[in-house]
């Protein structure tokens, strides 16, 4: 699990993970719909920028990145922990699309052995999931109150939570049964030992703004 403090970074809408932590800004930017041609939106990002690539319309979660939204879109590495150390054997990718609904994560994690919830439910919120390997987005729209946040995390096995933070003035219950809508997609590809994620998550359930070109958040994986 990443630390609890959001970092000094941004998601870009032009827009720990277990296997590996990174902290950056995130920023959103306008594209194609669908890429089919491989390395049409595979530009590096600026150091300190995730950004995330427009999609006309909404699509169906298969945690998959050959599938035709992720196919051709650059993502960001993480490979060290949360304070800055590298994490051995251990180098995650994590993509990200919008579109007006929604903001999508899609997470590439390889693995030497998992640590896995017995007897897991994808049907109802997993609570404390986080004792057992995730991939998981802390997200804040307020850049003056870094304290708040919204957090989303998800199993290899497909279990999900998500929980409204607040630092200064917790929520009794820690803010796990704040529903945010999103949506969890996860498969284990034993034989490579790879492990991927994806979500879809409500732009309502992270920022009053309406999501457009320039867009601002802050991210830590």
């Amino acid at each position: 699990m990443i630390g609890v403090n959001m970092p000094k970074l941004t998601l870009l809408l032009t827009a720990a993970v277990s296997c590996a932590c990174l902290a950056l800004q995130v920023q959103i930017q306008a594209g194609k719909p669908l890429i089919t041609a491989p390395g049409a939106q595979a530009a590096k990002a600026e150091p300190g920028v995730f950004p995330s690539f427009y999609a006309r319309a909404d699509f169906e979660l298969t945690a998959d990145p050959e599938a035709a939204p992720w196919k051709g879109i650059s993502g960001v590495i993480a490979e060290r922990d949360q304070f800055g150390r590298a994490v051995a054997n251990h180098r995650t990718e994590i993509r990200s699309r919008w579109t007006e609904r929604n903001l999508y994560l899609l997470y590439i994690c390889p693995y030497e052995e998992l640590h896995l919830k017995p007897n897991p439910s994808t049907e109802v919120e997993t609570n404390r999931l986080w004792e057992y390997d995730v991939a998981e987005a802390f997200i804040g729209s307020d850049f003056q109150n870094i304290r708040r946040y919204k957090e989303f995390e998800v199993s290899p096995q497909g279990e999900w939570v998500d929980l409204d933070i607040d630092r200064d003035q917790p929520k009794p219950e820690g803010g796990w049964l704040w529903n945010s809508g999103f949506r969890v997609k996860a498969r284990i590809d034993a034989k490579a030992r790879i492990w991927y994620a994806e979500m879809q998550i409500p732009f309502a359930s992270i920022d009053n703004r309406p999501p457009r070109d320039g867009l601002e958040l802050r991210i830590n994986l």
